[in-house]
């Protein structure tokens, strides 16, 4: 998720970066949501090539992205994407421990930094394939992930835009505000609200869910800003047009995806995680 709230108050972004923005979000955002809503393999060849590219932009961006290292991490994430789509959990697990120890004996002198990306490519992987094959709830719990981190991120921009104010931590990311922050946080609520008025879930419980995916996404930003300033880099990539890469359009996400599977997962088991997360 690129700096949403990335301008003082009253200000408004540039024209040019914003149209991109929304041009690129009016073709990603019904693409994602036609794949989700699909399931399947599907779903899950989207998720593999993204899960893909996020691993080759973290390498890119802590400097260790050698035709090795990146070409033995796709191998290794594709063939985790075909075995999990097809019910091979076990063997998907098994073949990640073994190509993350391939990755970390490559990448050597970077070796911390290409497992940590490995294993945030992975995570990503599993978590957000598995919340999806739930065969009852899977497509209203990935909707839901969805729609919270889109409403944080968008929520997050016009308020920070909007508003202005406190910054909210200027060391790792300075320009969010706490305006920002607040206005995403309740954009989250809404989408919760508007799951249990339609009768998907009871509507405290979802309003809870919400209220920690929405906290676990502005962390993963956060996060992602981290790194990319410990290696002074602006953008993972420039490969969505006004958002730069997949790390930056996709760092929220892939932290809520992976707590909301976590959730999911502690309550109803790894084939029904998709209800342990929307039925209480």
């Amino acid at each position: 998720m690129s700096d949403p709230d990335s301008a003082p108050a009253g200000s408004q972004p540039a024209p040019s970066n914003l149209v991109m923005r929304i041009l690129a979000a009016l073709v990603l955002a019904p693409l994602a949501i036609a794949l989700a809503y699909a399931g399947g393999w599907l779903w899950a060849l989207l998720v593999t090539l993204v899960s893909i590219g996020l691993f080759a932009e973290w390498l890119m961006v802590v400097g260790a992205g050698s035709t090795a290292l990146t070409g033995a991490g796709t191998i290794v994430i594709a063939t985790m994407g075909l075995c999990v789509a097809f019910g091979a959990l076990k063997t998907a697990i098994i073949t990640g421990l073994i190509g993350g120890a391939i990755v970390t004996v490559i990448a050597r002198g970077k070796f911390v930094w290409a497992a940590s990306g490995f294993a945030y490519a992975s995570a990503a992987l599993l978590a957000s394939i598995l919340l999806r094959k739930d065969l009852v709830n899977g497509c209203a719990a990935l909707m839901f992930v969805l729609l919270v981190v889109w409403a944080t991120d968008i929520g997050g921009y016009f308020a920070g835009r909007g508003i202005g104010g406190p910054k909210l931590w200027p060391r790792v990311s300075p320009k969010k505000t706490w305006a920002g922050a607040l206005g995403g946080f309740s954009a989250s609520l809404l989408v919760a609200a508007g799951f249990a008025a339609c009768g998907i879930g009871k509507m405290a419980p979802l309003l809870l869910v919400a209220a920690v995916l929405s906290v676990v996404s502005a962390c993963g930003d956060l996060l992602e800003s981290a790194v990319k300033r410990r290696f002074d880099v602006k953008d993972s990539s420039h490969l969505i047009p006004g958002h730069g890469g997949l790390l930056d359009r996709l760092d929220g996400f892939v932290a809520a995806i992976l707590v909301a599977w976590i959730i999911g997962f502690l309550r109803h088991g790894v084939h029904s995680a998709g209800s342990g997360l929307m039925v209480w």
